[in-house]
């Protein structure tokens, strides 16, 4: 069994803390699927979003194949990462949050298909039940002691919207009354295809903007200056900092666990 990290948009080569990952190209039924594995731990992976170099829009990933290929080492405990754009003011940018629930109503892909590991009918598919949430219980708490914090990790709902287009005002202030804190483009049909394929899943975003438009105001405020798109990348190359390495600490140490969700096969 291995362990296994996804990274995001803000990370465009094959390195981890300046170590250069050796990558390993896996045949799935959707397609080839290329992961890394870590320097120094012959059982973890990285899989690297968009693609290296850096190609594929969020709707152009080949989630399913990604998947799949994650499944085929053996994957055990998954940590999924994202930078997210904040919907609670309450919530600090540039810091480590952990995933607590997921918000996506549909549970369709960009291109209208269902978010499944199951698109035709074949042996031993069924429907995923979620008896104890998307995200594992105990694969979080194995992250909050693997990347201890003062005050704590707050544990935040996210909400899935799929790209290409960033979101507008009125869909942000939507999504915030539904009750999600934190949005992406991504994380959604990760978690999902894992979960159908029984790998336990932990979230780790790091929010890079304020998406609430009276909260970007008062941040932008606070720095004495607006966020062009200069000031966006800036806040990416924070989170990636960031998140670099709390996946090199989960790569490094972090142990299988139970799947504790279920597929029910008719």
């Amino acid at each position: 069994m291995s362990v296994a990290a996804i990274l995001g948009s803000a990370f465009r080569t094959a390195t981890l803390l300046g170590r250069p990952l050796q990558p390993r190209t896996l045949r799935t039924p959707f397609g080839p699927a290329t992961l890394y594995r870590h320097p120094q731990r012959d059982d973890a992976w990285l899989l690297f979003r968009h693609g290296i170099p850096h190609r594929w829009l969020p709707h152009q990933i080949p989630w399913r194949a990604h998947a799949w290929a994650l499944h085929q080492v053996g994957c055990q405990a998954l940590l999924i990462t994202s930078s997210v754009g904040v919907l609670d003011a309450s919530l600090p940018l540039n810091r480590p949050m952990l995933l607590a629930d997921l918000l996506w109503p549909d549970n369709r892909l960009p291109d209208g298909s269902a978010c499944t590991i199951f698109p035709e009918p074949v042996q031993g598919q069924g429907h995923l039940v979620l008896d104890e949430g998307i995200f594992s219980p105990a694969l979080t708490r194995q992250l909050a002691e693997l990347l201890p914090s003062e005050p704590p990790m707050p544990h935040v709902v996210f909400a899935y919207v799929c790209g290409p287009r960033t979101k507008t005002a009125a869909e942000n202030r939507w999504w915030a009354a539904q009750g999600a804190q934190v949005n992406s483009m991504s994380v959604g049909p990760e978690s999902v295809l894992a979960n159908e394929l029984g790998i336990p899943v932990a979230g780790l975003v790091i929010g890079h903007k304020y998406s609430l438009p009276d909260a970007a105001r008062t941040h932008e405020r606070a720095l004495g200056h607006s966020l062009d798109a200069a000031g966006i990348d800036a806040s990416l190359d924070d989170a990636r900092t960031a998140v670099e390495r709390a996946v090199d600490a989960f790569l490094t140490r972090a142990q299988a666990v139970t799947f504790g969700n279920h597929l029910h096969r008719l």
